[in-house]
This record gives C-alpha cells, structure tokens and sequence, in this order.
C-alpha cells in the first residue's frame, strides 16, 4: 500500500497525542521522517516540558536516512533557544529537504520564523495539511499564548430538568459509577480542576484523580474573593497529589490571620488585579496552567459563561429529575447542547455525556 502525504501527517498527529497530560506548558507535537522514497525512517513525540522536541527525537531515529527526506510535523518548529536547542537547526543539519507542518506556532518566540529559517536555508516548507486535528489537539496551548489564560473546560452534572443541586448549598450525587470513572480519567490530562469557594464549604472535595494514571502532579484551584476557605479544609490533606493554590482579591488577601492559617495549611494564595474570573485565570496562566477543568459550583460556573471564558462544555446528564426547588445549571441562562460545535454524545449508562466546543478551535 503506498502511503500518501495525509496519512504521513495523520501519523505524526498520532504521535503528538501520546504526549497527552505531560508537555504543558508546551504544545503536543509529534514528527514524522519519511526518505527520498517514500519509507518512513523516523517518529517522535514531545514526552514532556524540557526534553527532546518531536523533530529532534524523530531525527534522532531516522539518523543518516533522513538526508533528503521529508519532515512531518504538528507544528511549526522552533527556531530559538529554550530549555533545548532550535528544531530549525537539527532539520538543516539532517539534511532533510522538506518540511511539512500543520499549523504555525503563535508563540511570538516562534510564529513564522521556524519557516523562515527554514526557507532561507533551502528547505521547502508546506503549512495547512492536518490544521483542524493540530489545532484541535492544541487548544489550551493556543490559548494560553494568545489570550493569556487557560483553555476552560466547564464540566457539571445536570439533572434530566437541567439542575445541579437540589437546593443552593445542598450536596447532590448525580452521577453513576460509570460516569465517574470517566471524568477522573479527563483530571489524569488536565493541568487542574478549579472549583468555587462554595463547593469547598459543601461538598469538601479532595480534587485528585483516582483510578487513572497521572503523569504530573495535578494543580488544585480555588476561586475565593474573600478568603472564605477553611483551613481545615481536605483539599489541604492530599498536597502529595498535587499544589493547591487560592485566588483571591485583595480584599481576600487582606484577611491576615485567614491567610496565614491556609499557607501554614500548604495552600499557595494568589492575588488577582480585580474581582473577575478572567483575572483569577490570568494569576493562573502566569504559572503556566494552560488547561482548566472547571468543576463548579453554580456561581463560578456562571462567571464563566458570563465573561465569555468557557471554551468547552462537559455535560453529565443523569435520569435523576430534581424539581422546581432544584439549582439550575448556569442559573437558568439559556443554554443547550446545540450551542456546541463538534458535538459529541456517549452513553455512560445509566448517564449520557454530551460535550463540545463553545468556539470552534482556532
């Protein structure tokens, strides 16, 4: 079977997602090597932040059979010098006489230079072949360089009459076994789970990953204005899973003795310039977090929505029914699943997942 240019970059888009829940802050990349005559003599993938990039592990196994070969990759390379050296330079060196990538990189270190050292060394650059899947595959990445905060995923429960909770303050199950086993597997690749100061109050959660394989420790966030986090609260027992860090106000931070009690606790407190959730999320991409799991309560998730901050939606729906008393999901805003572009549904018996995108990845 001959292989065609699509199928090359299909296999370097499914090396760069073994990569899944360990690059961040950097992108998810994966590099193909195919010789003069069409054999494929080299791949690779970014394992994690500060090792070997894809294009440099993907040389690294074509070794001499990739001069005059062809160069496939998810994404631009780099052509500075960061905790590794340029991918641009190991190219030319190799001899590999073309490169074609899916996207350019938007980070300003990056963006078009790569191609450009590139081109001005005599190898041929294509861009564009497997953009939508690379972009796909990198939104928090995306996100973070170019708005500066993480790429926001916001995940609830809801009832079959769209409620969260049967009650403001109440502690509601909704969801099956099933269910929760697939949404600790979606913590094991996040860079955190963020939660409302209200959830802490309620429901008291540890916030880790159970029962799925987690490479990084796992960032646990808490958005509280006013420093309302108990200091005895669990959140603060599990720190070997993980660093736990509240953003708050400084109105918040202004509460001496609360702070004092919560970093003695462990809990590593930020500061936002002002009371929005974009504000929160900015302290957060300021320490390289580009992916949030936004897991409540009803308030922040509001925030949200409301700010224009959610990139995608994760629905559990459940076959429990909570009535008119119940807290609804986004406090009623008019919201449903046709919202969503790239909608995807799958059974979780007894519960059904919807999820999709609020934007179109770009």
């Amino acid at each position: 079977m001959t292989l065609t240019h699509s199928d090359y970059m299909d296999r370097a888009l499914f090396h760069a997602a073994r990569g899944r829940g360990r690059t961040s802050p950097n992108p998810l990349v994966g590099a193909v090597v195919v010789s003069e005559d069409g054999i494929v003599v080299g791949q690779g993938f970014h394992e994690r932040a500060g090792d070997a990039h894809a294009e440099v592990r993907a040389l690294d196994a074509a070794g001499p059979r990739a001069h005059a070969g062809t160069l496939y990759c998810t994404l631009e390379p780099c052509a500075h010098q960061g905790r590794t050296g340029p991918c641009t330079v190991r190219i030319v060196e190799a001899g590999i006489a073309r490169v074609v990538a899916a996207v350019e990189d938007p980070n300003p270190l990056v963006s078009g230079q790569g191609f450009a050292y590139l081109q001005n060394h005599g190898v041929a650059v294509e861009v564009g072949l497997g953009e939508t899947l690379a972009t796909r595959l990198n939104q928090p990445f995306f996100t973070l360089i170019r708005e500066r905060r993480p790429f926001v995923i916001l995940k609830a429960a809801v009832s079959t009459d769209g409620c969260i909770a049967e009650a403001p303050g109440h502690r509601t199950q909704l969801t099956s076994a099933a269910a929760e086993r697939h949404a600790h597997r979606g913590r094991a690749e996040v860079d955190a789970i963020g939660i409302g100061v209200g959830t802490v109050i309620v429901d008291d959660p540890v916030l880790t990953a159970r029962g799925a394989f987690r490479a990084r420790p796992l960032t646990r966030v808490v958005f509280d204005r006013n420093l309302r986090t108990p200091p005895d609260a669990r959140l603060l027992s599990t720190r070997d899973a993980g660093p736990v860090i509240i953003v708050t106000t400084e109105a918040g931070a202004g509460r001496a003795d609360v702070r004092s009690r919560l970093t003695s606790g462990g809990a590593e407190i930020l500061v936002a310039p002002d009371s929005t959730l974009r504000a929160a999320l900015g302290c957060l991409a300021e320490r390289g977090i580009s992916s949030l799991l936004l897991e409540g309560g009803a308030v922040v998730h509001q925030a949200a929505w409301d700010e224009g901050l959610a990139d995608f939606v994760q629905l559990y729906v459940t076959p429990h029914t909570l009535g008119a008393a119940g807290l609804r999901f986004l406090n009623g805003r008019p919201f449903v699943p046709t919202v969503l572009s790239e909608v995807r549904v799958e059974t979780l018996a007894p519960d059904v997942l919807i999820e999709g995108y609020v934007h179109r990845p770009r």
